[in-house]
């Protein structure tokens, strides 16, 4: 679809939902998501997208919560007794509308409901620019690129990033409905997004692998990369990736850049506008020295405006100077690369008087060459407060015990896993995020 005609039918359908107070979307991987959320930025109304897939509770709850009082639905699909329109991707309309303020909200993104009911994040039209322009000067992100993704459309990488920053940019987008390798392989792009399960997929394919040799930028994210994944990709396709690092209620806010060095296990430096510290437990400053754990504050221009109805919440996610607590834990190195660790109640296990990131053990496990996959936690111990515990899926033969040496050789002695536990897979979200709290229980 040409820029003219998405604009020309999002513009009609504005002109349908201009009164509404806030719209809700089923956000399928279509062109109707699409025109739908485009229309909702031109007329101003906040868009709540839907998982197209949720449940009955979880989308009553958005519905609800969101106080949308119109559902764009492509297809046949409403809920929640509200008033329904379908996307005509055939109309068209000239009419043009003045530009939203700046701190007008533009999505209301609902986050995993991994600690309760899923909460309402105030994403600005001014949070989404910062984002995007950010992305564009780390990325090297121009018109004559052509970005191809196969992400879902209710989450903010493959929205904000994957659709609204090839418009803000001008560049072509490709959704490849799946993100299979093959779709990938087929798509000729320059610039690739995806998570680090679509590429360790693509890693395990060759063929579709070194078809993506003549793109411009491979990027992962919303989950860290495993290194040796990384490592595959890059010997494959000829491309080291980038990695970069965000949150629903940050956007994007740290990456490595299309000019600069590329690490493995690093999402490297803060992008224009972002400000970064580490916090021990105590509240003092961590030092830079690329082994203290602690956690990741951000100031930056792209955070979210609240929760929605949540000031009790919003409030608690500030420190009393203004700092966004991420609720990651991190380590920065003496050069200012970032790595993180992972989340503070699930990934920072406190073992024997340690504190352990699960991130650098599961990297350990991963480099072995009988490892597909890997998930560390912490779990209670009487002696040692927390025991860590590794889930494996096995891509070859080797024991408990070989894994548990194998990690003691490579990392310090106190880190390796007490227990591994071998299991078929592991449980993911939409995303491909291991969802450890399923592990825990």
């Amino acid at each position: 679809m040409s820029r003219e005609a998405l604009f020309g039918a999002a513009g009609a359908l504005a002109e349908r939902i201009g009164a509404a107070a806030t719209v809700a979307v089923r956000a399928e991987a279509g062109l109707g998501t699409v025109v739908a959320t485009l229309a909702g930025l031109l007329a101003g109304v906040p868009v709540v997208p839907v998982p197209p897939d949720s449940g009955p509770t979880e989308r009553a709850h958005i519905l609800a919560d969101s106080g949308a009082t119109l559902l764009i639905a492509p297809g046949p699909w409403t809920d929640g007794g509200l008033p329904g329109i379908a996307v005509d991707l055939g109309a068209r309309s000239a009419r043009t509308y003045p530009e939203p303020a700046p701190d007008t909200t533009a999505l209301i993104l609902y986050t995993s409901g991994t600690t309760g009911a899923p909460k309402g994040v105030l994403i600005s039209h001014a949070a989404i620019a910062a984002c995007l322009d950010g992305l564009a000067d780390a990325w090297a992100w121009t018109p004559d690129d052509v970005l191809v993704h196969g992400l879902p459309l209710f989450h903010a990488h493959g929205l904000v990033l994957g659709v609204l920053g090839a418009l803000r940019i001008g560049s072509r987008v490709v959704h490849t409905g799946r993100p299979t390798p093959a779709a990938y392989a087929a798509a000729g792009g320059s610039l690739y997004f995806g998570v680090p399960t679509v590429w360790s997929r693509i890693a395990q394919d060759p063929d579709a692998a070194r078809a993506l040799a003549g793109a411009r930028l491979l990027v992962s994210g919303s989950a860290p990369l495993p290194v040796p994944v990384f490592e595959g990709i890059a010997e494959l396709t000829g491309h080291r990736p980038i990695e970069r690092y965000g949150m629903t209620e940050t956007l994007m806010t740290i990456s490595t850049r299309a000019d600069g060095e590329r690490r493995p296990g690093f999402v490297g430096l803060p992008i224009a506008g972002v400000r970064t510290r580490l916090v021990g437990e105590d509240g003092s400053p961590c030092p830079y020295d690329g082994e203290t754990v602690g956690e990741l504050q951000i100031q930056s221009p792209t955070l979210f405006h609240g929760y929605l109805n949540r000031p009790d919440a919003t409030a608690a996610t500030f420190t009393p100077d203004g700092w966004f607590r991420t609720g990651d834990v991190a380590v920065i190195a003496a050069d200012g690369w970032h790595r993180i660790v992972g989340r503070a109640g699930t990934d920072l296990i406190k073992t024997g008087g340690y504190r352990v990131g699960a991130g650098e053990v599961e990297g350990a496990l991963l480099a072995h060459p009988a490892v597909r996959e890997a998930a560390v936690i912490g779990v209670p111990h009487t002696d040692l407060g927390q025991e860590i515990v590794a889930f494996v899926v096995l891509g070859g033969e080797v024991t408990e015990r070989q894994l548990i040496d194998h990690v003691a050789g490579d990392l310090s002695v106190h880190k390796r896993p007490r227990r591994v536990i071998f299991v078929p897979d592991l449980p993911r979200n939409a995303m491909g995020k291991i969802q450890k709290k399923l592990l825990a229980g």
